[in-house]
């Protein structure tokens, strides 16, 4: 017979939403080595700085109304990639959304966060909590 907090965990993690991003971060990070932002030793500070960066440059793409919508996926097909991202994507709020969760998963992968544990064991805790965690806002 399983024990109560056994049957609680299986029901649990049935229900959390993320998966593969510790996979996703390692290679992420991969490729940012491979293109020379790892050469040297990098200070957190700066790190996260740069992510938010990437949340300032969202904001003004929103302040610009600058958002691609919705791309129809063969609107790609036998177009050049990177002339096509530059004109329909770039700068875009979703890019910068994008660029954004780029740079967290890239410092996870670099510092070997178990990320994709963090954020499940995160949701779980969180169900536990008040409404609003018991804040305004």
């Amino acid at each position: 017979m399983k024990n109560k907090n056994e049957s609680i965990e299986q029901t649990d993690t049935k229900s959390l939403l993320c998966s593969g991003l510790t996979e996703v971060s390692k290679k992420i990070h991969e490729d940012n080595r491979d293109k020379g932002f790892w050469d040297s030793d990098r200070e957190i500070g700066t790190l996260l700085m740069l992510v938010t960066s990437e949340l300032a440059e969202a904001l003004e793409a929103d302040r610009k109304g600058n958002y691609c919508g919705k791309i129809k996926r063969e609107e790609l097909d036998g177009k050049d990639f990177p002339a096509w991202f530059e004109k329909n994507v770039k700068d875009t709020f979703e890019d910068e959304m994008a660029d954004t969760v780029i740079r967290i998963l890239d410092i996870c992968g670099a510092m070997d966060i178990d990320l994709e544990w963090h954020i499940n064991q995160k949701l779980k805790y969180n169900r536990t909590r008040a409404h609003k965690h018991s804040k305004a806002y």
